[in-house]
């Protein structure tokens, strides 16, 4: 609960419910993953995906109300369901965690990142996220989170205890170039950026340090988002005369693989969040990654990445030159990158996690009968 519904067609929690959700079927549970009517395909609707049950409802397309009210909408649902346990993702949907507790079952909750700093919410939205943060602590019988960055948060914040499970990737990379060609863009050529077009982002400084570059390779930015159209008018003004720069939109699937699999680097530059889902796929494609240097963000990393200083432009300018300049350099994370993605946030392990948390959750009431 809590996520648009797969297949994965917007997001970190869409792509995360994609690669867990089949593996905890393939493991013999039956799952069930609910969807947002205006995400999901019509041909998909109450069908089964990758040998999961998908349950898709209406919700509210609006930029403040389309999560918690789909939440709401799914956990009354489930009160009329056999489920075990549910897994709620996100911290502002903490407070309908309650629903399908009273209703006898366990709940455990992705709290995320904490959310209410970013920039595109309000001061409504971000005492929302403080209501929801707080209301995590009490209402769901476990919280997750996904860095130990926010685990040390909810406990020095709140006294409350998180399980730490991380964010996953696969290894591999794809020999197609399909995407790269509509683009007009050559393997090794370019440099990839990959997030939602919102400001905690920060593709806005990422512009500016390319723009100081003297470099015949491209950037390439991937993503979009459906309510920051005043921030990506500001993007392209931005980038405006810069012909190096390519803004794609979003692209998923084997186009976000190939992107992923023909970079001569990665630049990461989120602020806000846990451990992020396209930093760890970067690596698991084995990119040479430039990240900013965020506690969340070298939790990530460790030393199989290249960090600038937070936020700071002169040293992100300072990073990519010398990553330009220095090919054995990329070379060399490129083959780190990919190792500890396999050794730390493998989605086996991590499925392996979430079903030893579940279990652990019934046994635990299996206990008190």
């Amino acid at each position: 609960m809590g996520i648009r519904g797969i297949p994965a067609n917007y997001g970190g929690f869409e792509t995360f419910a994609e690669e867990l959700a089949p593996r905890l079927a393939a493991r013999g549970h039956r799952v069930t993953v609910y969807g947002r009517s205006h995400y999901v395909s019509s041909r998909l609707h109450n069908t089964t995906y990758k040998g999961v049950r998908l349950l898709v409802l209406p919700t509210l397309r609006h930029k403040y109300l389309d999560t918690v009210f789909h939440t709401f909408m799914t956990a009354c649902h489930a009160l009329s369901q056999d489920f075990d346990v549910v897994l709620m993702c996100n911290a502002a949907n903490s407070p309908f965690a309650l629903i399908p507790r009273l209703g006898g079952m366990k709940v455990a909750l992705n709290v995320d990142g904490i959310e209410r700093l970013r920039k595109k919410w309000n001061i409504m939205g971000k005492l929302y996220y403080r209501l929801g943060e707080y209301l995590a602590t009490k209402f769901p019988h476990a919280m997750v989170a996904d860095a130990r960055v926010i685990q040390e948060y909810y406990r020095r914040t709140y006294g409350k205890a998180c399980v730490m499970i991380p964010y996953g990737a696969t290894v591999a990379r794809v020999a197609s170039q399909e995407v790269l060609k509509r683009f007009g863009v050559l393997p090794q050529q370019y440099l990839l950026y990959v997030s939602r077009l919102e400001p905690e982002n920060n593709i806005h400084l990422v512009i500016k340090a390319f723009q100081r570059v003297s470099t015949d390779k491209q950037l390439v930015i991937v993503g979009d988002a459906p309510y920051s159209e005043g921030y990506k008018k500001y993007l392209r003004e931005l980038a405006a005369g810069d012909k190096r720069i390519i803004f794609t939109g979003y692209v998923f699937d084997q186009g976000y693989k190939e992107f992923q699999s023909h970079a001569y680097a990665y630049i990461m530059a989120m602020e806000v969040g846990g451990t992020h889902p396209s930093l760890v796929e970067a690596m698991g494609f084995g990119n040479c990654v430039i990240v900013n240097g965020t506690p969340e963000n070298i939790e990530v990393v460790g030393d199989a990445a290249v960090v600038y200083k937070k936020n700071d432009v002169d040293d992100l300018v300072s990073k990519i030159r010398q990553v330009l300049a220095e090919p054995t350099l990329v070379q060399n994370y490129q083959q780190k990158a990919p190792e500890r993605i396999r050794q730390l946030y493998s989605w086996e392990s991590i499925t392996e996690d979430y079903e030893n948390l579940f279990l652990s959750l019934l046994s635990a009431q299996k206990g008190h009968e």
